[in-house]
């Protein structure tokens, strides 16, 4: 694997760089956090939490799992490996993944990496970039099956309980943030970016699940019809958009599509009950990805 873990840690408690000694995170000021023997750390205080166990659930960690080691979103893995790697050269790249779940696209993202190494070292083009990986999320129980799934497929990164609106980064450690699906915050995002990096965001499209939500919600909500403005401190390069059918045979597969998204709990109980009868569903994938650069600097190549 082409994959390191990532160093340039912060406390959450005053910013300081953590150094990792002995089985632990330390600063200057002597706050530690401990590895778990899964391999990650916990950098979420709680006076930084809103509630006891927050984030997604055991329960939804692995329908998350299951759903995503089927294969089902691997079209977008790509092309989020795509957009990732687009304009890199050999040079290191730090990789953020703010809202990892399972880790399922930092792993997808280092095989992509190595693959594309395979590739050019057979025809003796320019070396791919090795990848430092960081995967947070404000979930525990996200991070841990994180953790475990990357030994397990022999990925190198760090893994961290902590939350994108107090990121446990020093400030310009990263050349890559993703959001997929997740919870920006501008601010964070900037602070923690170098000027040119690129932060990749993954939004629902407007048919994103048409028919699975038009099964569980009296009406549809209409559609946003304007791009949405780059965050602050960013300036967007592209969008693509990524559209493909997907064919659900199962109940327990339909289920975990409900269990994985926010509908689990938006829909009412009679809209989740016309769900749980179904044993086949087509669905339409549809996801925009976009390309926003930390401004700053030169943009980097498309």
């Amino acid at each position: 694997m082409s994959s390191i873990p990532f160093a340039a840690l912060a406390c959450p408690l005053d910013g300081e760089a953590l150094e990792r000694h002995d089985g632990a995170w330390r600063c200057a000021a002597g706050h530690s956090f401990d590895i778990a023997r899964q391999g990650y750390v916990h950098l979420l205080p709680v006076q930084q939490k809103r509630s006891k166990d927050p984030g997604d659930s055991k329960a939804m960690v692995a329908a998350r799992q299951r759903f995503l080691e089927a294969g089902h979103y691997r079209p977008l893995a790509e092309a989020v490996g795509r957009a990732v790697l687009a304009g890199a050269g050999s040079e290191p790249l730090s990789c953020l993944d703010a809202g990892c779940g399972e880790g399922y696209y930092l792993r997808e993202l280092a095989r992509t990496c190595d693959e594309r190494c395979d590739d050019e070292s057979r025809d003796a083009a320019s070396e791919a970039p090795s990848l430092s990986l960081l995967g947070l999320d404000i979930s525990k129980w996200a991070v841990l099956a994180a953790a475990r799934q990357g030994k397990q497929a022999g990925v190198s990164a760090s893994w961290v309980v902590g939350s994108n609106a107090h990121l446990p980064v020093q400030t310009g450690a990263l050349d890559r943030l993703l959001c997929l699906f997740g919870f920006p915050v501008a601010a964070e995002f900037a602070r923690v970016m170098r000027p040119g990096g690129v932060l990749l965001m993954a939004e629902a499209g407007p048919d994103h699940l048409r028919e699975l939500r038009e099964i569980i919600y009296p009406r549809l909500k209409p559609e946003r019809a304007a791009e949405p403005a780059a965050p602050a401190g960013f300036a967007r390069l592209d969008t693509e958009t990524l559209r493909y059918p997907l064919a659900l045979d199962g109940a327990a597969s339909i289920a975990d599509l409900l269990a994985m998204t926010p509908h689990l709990y938006r829909a009412s109980v009679e809209g989740r009950e016309r769900a749980a009868v179904l044993d086949a569903l087509s669905v339409t994938v549809e996801v925009r990805l976009t390309r926003y650069v930390r401004q700053g600097a030169e943009e980097p190549a498309a």
